[in-house]
C-alpha cells in the first residue's frame, strides 16, 4: 500500500485555511484539537440554515408564558435527600422539589461553580470533564451606509486560519447595515484580552484587506461569553483522545436530577434545536421516573397532553430568514 502526501502551496494552501477557519467555527476550537474520530457523529438537519431575524427574544417569551420563572437567582448548591431535590441560591434562598432539570452551560459544570451534595458520581464527573466547550465571539458592526456586495458571507483566504476574515451580512437577512464579523478558538480567547474598541479596530482591519473604502461602524456590539460567568465558553465541542460515549453519560440522569442542553443532546450538540430537544427529552424523562416513583400511573400520560395544549397555544409566527 503506497501512501502519497502532497504539499499545497499558494491560492491552494489558503484555500484550505479557509476551510480550517470554518471547521473551527463550527466547532468552536482550533482545529488540532478536534477529535477526528468522532467529530461527525451530529445528525445534521435538512433544509438548510435559518437566521432568526428578531432574536431568540421571541422564542424565549412564547415559552415561558404563565411560568413562575425566577430570574437573578444565582444557584450555588444542589442538594439530594430523602427523595427531594434542594436548590440553594447565593442569597441564602432555596427551593424543593421531587426533581430538578439542570440546564447550565456545560463551561458552568466544568468550573464547578455549583456544588453537588452528595458529589456527582465519578462517571458524570468524567463525562463533564472530558466534553471540550468551545468558544466563538462576535463582533457585531452596524454602518451608516451599505459598501459590500449582496452576499451571504465577506471572508477572504489567507496563509492561516486565523487571517482569514469572515463575516456575516446581516443586511441581506434584515434589512439593517450591519456586518457581524466571528472569531474562535484561542484566537478568540486573545481577542477577550483586548477591549471593545481594540476588538473593532482589528476587525475594521481585516475588512479593509477586503473593502478598502469600508467606512468606520456607526455602533458595535462585542461578545464575550469565555468570561462571562454565565456561561464561560460557547457551545460543546469532541475533543482528541476523549472516549465516544461523553453526550451519552453526561445527559443520563443521576437520581432525581435530570441534565439538558445543547451538551446533553446526542446527535444535535452545539446547537439551539439540539438544547430545546433536550430539555423535552429530559422533561419527559422526569415524568415518567415521577410517576412511577409518587405511585401515579396517569401522569406522564396527563404531563404530555398538557404540554401538547400548552405548546399549541404559545404557537407564535417567527420571521426566519434563508439568506
Amino acid at each position: 500500500m503506497c501512501t502519497y502526501l502532497y504539499r499545497l502551496e499558494g491560492l491552494q494552501y489558503e484555500v484550505l485555511q479557509w476551510c480550517i477557519c470554518r471547521l473551527e467555527a463550527w466547532f468552536a476550537t482550533d482545529v488540532d484539537n478536534i477529535s477526528l474520530k468522532n467529530w461527525d457523529q451530529e445528525h445534521v438537519l435538512t433544509g438548510g440554515h435559518g437566521l432568526m431575524v428578531n432574536g431568540y427574544d421571541p422564542v424565549i417569551k412564547a415559552l415561558s408564558r404563565d411560568l413562575d420563572v425566577h430570574l437573578n437567582h444565582r444557584v450555588t448548591k444542589i442538594i439530594q435527600r430523602y427523595n427531594k431535590v434542594i436548590v440553594c441560591v447565593e442569597d441564602g434562598t432555596s427551593f424543593v422539589a421531587d426533581a430538578a432539570i439542570i440546564t447550565v452551560p456545560l463551561g458552568v459544570l466544568k468550573a464547578n461553580i455549583i456544588k453537588f451534595e452528595p458529589e456527582l458520581p465519578d462517571w458524570k464527573l468524567s463525562a463533564i470533564s472530558d466534553l471540550g466547550v468551545g468558544l466563538e465571539n462576535k463582533i457585531a458592526l452596524r454602518f451608516n451606509t451599505i459598501f459590500w456586495p449582496n452576499v451571504e458571507v465577506l471572508g477572504r483566504v489567507a496563509q492561516t486560519s486565523n487571517a482569514c476574515g469572515y463575516f456575516l451580512n446581516l443586511h441581506k437577512a434584515t434589512g439593517h447595515p450591519v456586518l457581524v464579523c466571528m472569531v474562535a478558538g484561542r484566537f478568540a480567547y486573545e481577542m477577550e484580552k483586548l477591549s471593545d474598541e481594540e476588538s473593532v479596530n482589528f476587525v475594521m482591519s481585516q475588512l479593509r484587506r477586503m473593502l478598502p473604502g469600508a467606512t468606520e461602524p456607526v455602533q458595535y456590539l462585542v461578545s464575550r461569553w469565555g468570561t462571562d460567568p454565565n456561561s464561560l465558553g460557547s457551545y460543546s465541542c469532541d475533543l482528541v483522545g476523549k472516549p465516544a460515549d461523553l453526550y451519552e453519560r453526561f445527559c443520563a440522569r443521576v437520581g432525581n436530577l435530570f441534565f439538558a442542553g445543547e451538551a446533553a443532546c446526542i446527535d444535535h450538540s452545539g446547537s439551539v434545536h439540539g438544547a430545546y430537544s433536550s430539555g423535552i427529552d429530559a422533561a419527559e424523562d422526569c415524568r415518567r421516573r415521577l410517576s412511577t416513583q409518587l405511585g401515579i400511573s396517569d401522569l406522564f400520560q396527563v404531563g404530555k397532553i398538557v404540554m401538547r395544549e400548552e405548546m399549541t397555544e404559545v404557537m407564535v409566527p417567527l420571521q426566519i430568514s434563508r439568506l
